[in-house]
């Protein structure tokens, strides 16, 4: 048998395919896998797993060889009990077949397959298809039961089967697609947030303070740098104290504020803010890298800072669990491996420790040298407003009390003094001067415009008080009034004065930069030393994800080149399919179930056999054999424009190459462009045969999440892809992938539950876009011989039981067909006898007629051969 008609692997529960068909007994060189001997058949049949007690095998022989091959029979179940059925090749000219006890039934069963012709055998566009159907396990049962209920389980099969299937563009487009959903294209680098990843990685992302370490004393007042913070916010607690002091009544008045120095004040916070820099400066560069040890601990210790043991919300062994969900996350939510990358990568960046010495960059920010020298930068002290106003307001307030009469010429310019006198008391007790005059911002307060503006203004009310002659009980209220806003316009000059001296000096900002330098400490503390092994665990464990996730991609993309059709048993490519039916390439929910008369099984009830009309009984045969038990040879001759027809389905008859053109004539294909659901599923499948890949790798990462990502996980992909390439080119994607263990829990977690549950999965015509149909107009048929085409020649008639009730019929639908039928049950009515396949893209009937009870020899033991 040539390569093409065994499958390269078969699908996993499937029954094992092995050829023993070979030049002749005890040869060591046969047809199976290229030139590999019958032994070496029989040994890679062995070997091929199969699931916990089922073992079943599917062997092409020759018929003239099953005596012979008696042995390697008997080898099969060498590794416990063994299911076999044999498909027994015969030539034109056989009459009798000869079997060994070991293919008896219940355990083995033998379909006896005959050529047509003189010389020939059946070619791969038969045993190709059919292969693939008897392989299929729940077909495979059915059948060995059938041959087991048959007289010395011996039978002929008769076959019609409808195959679903994609044209090679539609396979071809939608494995590309696929394998483009599953990798993506290259994208730029993105952002990554602290609410998009779970609560052990947000930890690391906003820099904040854990809640348990919220009232912990990073920086305790006997150290170093405590001792600095202290004094300086003693400092300006004291030059805050004289602020207030001075800036009232009392600070200009009585001389309470005599005693503060508030220059000197500040030049110590000044001081003592720059040696807080210093000491935290010398911390950041102390201590840093990717681990805090004992010895860091020590040295910050030294410098003041006090660091608290590792809190609960966060530790080392939660992170690659907590990066194990967010990747799951990332990928259940459809983004491709190379945007889940892009995301891991941009985490990674994130979470890398940088060491505390990049601080110093962000400590120069918040208390440079520039910062420090503007703190201490002296600012005059100016009161009064605009000269002109000072003159003007004094001058006025001067002229009401000069309108007393005579007393006015001396009240007048007093007042002008007395506000003289206040301003030249603002200057002297200005706040930017020391008591000791070492420091001296200066400054100036308009005592001379308000002396000049007081004398005029008096001089001039006296005047206008002799020409007015007011009463004296209003010149004494005017003098009054005059006196008392000369004294209040000064203190409230005075007061805002030293106000606006104290925002310009603005040594409360000593207190927001000991705030932010204190803030800055802790979260270097938390996160440059006390989390640095996590952050580096974290960030190496992201980036090595990041960099198999890129690696996996470009497998992806490798698998992903123009489509080149397996060569596969099951695949009808090995020769270009007939141009697809205009009425069923393309299909639409709208078509659905509409019994459209071109379909290609609807005429079945009309014409069951092939060129023949329903009910046309065959004459009798002139050599006195038996009417066709099948009804399904057809007699075209070769005048017929047609040609002759060959029921193993060679065109033109047996000159035709055997292998080459349509398929054999009981078999009918259909090909659709592709359902809605065919990408996706796929993708799906990609997706969780990724995670499941993913899953071994998380081991390696927590212990050493720095290693380069392994070629194994690569392989293994390359093996889920081809196992994904070969479901769709065997049934179009419709069985679900291998079951894993633990898959079930872990989709639950990423939205991939439906990828992993069969009865959730998409149906065949959302995936081919053929609808089912006419395979349900098959089954609901009754039972007709006619609707199935013998695999025999009308010279073999006479070989085959003439019991109508003898014969066995196998009805086999995937699984797939059926279910999602979009809301109509088309399936009513079916036989309740059809087999239900979990996957295969055939479906139809097999029926198996058995022989007459002298046309079977069985051989005993000692009467066999060596093979």
């Amino acid at each position: 048998m040539s390569s093409p008609v065994l499958p390269e692997r078969p699908l996993p529960g499937h029954a094992v395919c092995l050829d023993l068909r070979t030049a002749g007994p005890g040869a060591r060189a046969g047809a199976h896998g290229g030139g590999a001997g019958v032994d070496d058949a029989v040994r890679a049949a062995l070997d091929a797993p199969q699931p916990g007690g089922e073992r079943r095998f599917l062997v092409v022989d020759e018929a003239d060889r099953l005596v012979g091959h008696q042995l390697l029979y008997e080898r099969l179940s060498s590794y416990g009990p063994a299911h076999i059925v044999c498909l027994a090749v015969g030539a034109r000219g056989e009459r009798t077949l000869r079997r060994s006890l070991t293919l008896r039934p219940p355990a083995a069963g033998v379909l006896w397959v005959f050529d047509s012709t003189e010389d020939g055998v059946p070619g791969d566009a038969v045993l190709r298809p059919l292969v693939d159907v008897l392989s299929t396990p729940e077909v495979f049962d059915a059948v060995l039961r059938a041959l087991g209920e048959v007289v010395h389980g011996v039978a002929v099969p008769a076959v019609r089967v409808l195959e679903h299937d994609l044209t090679d563009e539609a396979r071809a487009r939608a494995w590309r697609q696929a394998v483009e959903g599953l990798a993506g294209p290259e994208v730029p680098a993105v952002g990554v947030v602290a609410d998009q990843v779970p609560g052990a990685l947000a930890l690391l992302l906003d820099e904040g303070v854990p809640r348990s370490l919220s009232g912990h004393p990073w920086l305790p007042a006997r150290g170093r740098a405590g001792a600095r913070l202290a004094a300086c916010e003693e400092a300006l607690g004291v030059a805050v104290e004289g602020y207030e002091r001075v800036r009232g009544a009392a600070g200009l008045l009585t001389g309470a504020g005599a005693s503060v120095d508030l220059p000197g004040d500040i030049e110590r916070v000044a001081e003592e803010l720059a040696g807080f820099r210093t000491a935290v400066a010398d911390a950041f560069g102390a201590a840093g890298g990717t681990r805090l040890t004992a010895e860091h601990r020590g040295l910050l210790r030294d410098r003041g800072v006090e660091l608290p043991e590792m809190p609960r919300e966060i530790s080392r062994t939660g992170i690659v669990p907590a990066l194990r969900d967010h990747t799951h996350d990332l990928i259940g939510k459809g983004l491709p491996l190379r945007s889940v990358a892009a995301r891991l990568a941009a985490l990674s960046a994130r979470t890398a420790p940088v060491g505390s010495a990049a601080r110093l960059a962000r400590l120069d920010a918040i208390c440079g040298p520039e910062r420090l020298l503007r703190l201490g930068r002296r600012h005059p002290f100016t009161a009064g407003g605009g000269r002109p106003a000072a003159f003007a307001v004094t001058g006025l307030l001067a002229l009401l009390a000069g309108l007393w009469p005579v007393i006015g010429w001396a009240l007048g310019p007093a007042v002008g003094v007395l506000a003289a006198g206040l301003a030249h008391l603002m200057l002297r007790r200005r706040p930017n001067r020391s008591p000791d005059g070492r420091i001296d911002g200066g400054g100036a307060t308009g005592a001379a415009p308000r002396l000049l503006g007081g004398v005029l203004g008096g001089l001039a009310g006296a005047v206008l008080g002799g020409f007015l002659d007011p009463p004296v009980w209003g010149a004494a209220v005017a003098s009054a009034v005059s006196v008392t806003a000369v004294v209040l316009l000064a203190l409230r000059d005075w007061s805002r004065a030293v106000d606006d001296w104290w925002a310009r000096a603005d040594p409360e900002e000593a207190g927001r930069i000991l705030r932010d330098v204190h803030a800055l400490v802790v979260t270097t503390a938390v996160h440059d030393w006390l989390f640095a092994e996590v952050r580096h665990h974290c960030s190496a464990g992201a980036g090595a994800v990041a960099r198999l996730l890129r690696a996996l991609a470009e497998t992806a993309d490798a698998h992903g080149q123009p489509y080149a059709p397996a060569k596969d048993a099951g695949s009808p490519r090995s020769a270009p399919p007939p141009a697809p039916d205009p009425g069923t390439a393309s299909w639409s929910w709208e078509d659905w179930g509409d019994g459209d008369e071109d379909d290609s099984w609807s005429d079945l009830d009309a014409e069951p056999r092939v060129g023949t009309p329903a009910g046309t009984p065959y004459p009798p045969r002139p050599d006195g054999g038996p009417d066709d038990p099948f009804g399904a040879f057809d007699r075209r001759g070769p005048g017929d424009p047609a040609g002759p027809h060959d029921p193993l389905g060679r065109p033109g008859g047996p000159e035709a190459p055997r292998g080459s053109g349509p398929a054999p004539g009981w078999l009918e294909r259909r090909y659709g462009d592709g359902g809605p659901a065919l990408v996706d599923t796929l993708v799906g499948d990609l997706v969780a045969g990724t995670v499941l890949i993913l899953d071994a790798c998380w081991a390696g990462i927590e212990r050493d999440p720095g290693a380069g990502a392994s070629a194994v996980h690569e392989r293994r992909l390359g093996e889920l892809l081809a196992e994904t390439r070969l479901r769709l080119e065997r049934d179009v994607a419709a069985s679900p992938p291998p079951a894993h263990d633990g898959l079930r829990d872990r989709a639950t977690l990423t939205g991939l539950a439906a990828f992993t549950d069969r009865s959730d999965r998409p149906d065949a015509a959302r995936l081919t876009g053929v609808a089912p149909d006419a395979v349900a107009r098959l089954l609901l048929s009754e039972d007709d011989p006619g609707r199935t085409v013998a695999l025999c020649g009308p010279e073999h008639l006479r070989l085959l039981s003439h019991d109508p009730l003898a014969a066995r019929q196998v009805r086999f639908v995937p699984e797939a067909m059926r279910r999602g039928a979009a809301g109509d049950d088309i399936w009513r009515g079916t036989a309740e006898d059809v087999v239900w396949t979990g996957a295969g893209r055939h479906a139809g009937i097999l029926r198996l007629v058995p022989l007459r009870a002298d046309v079977v020899n069985t051989v005993r033991a000692e009467e066999a051969g060596e093979p």
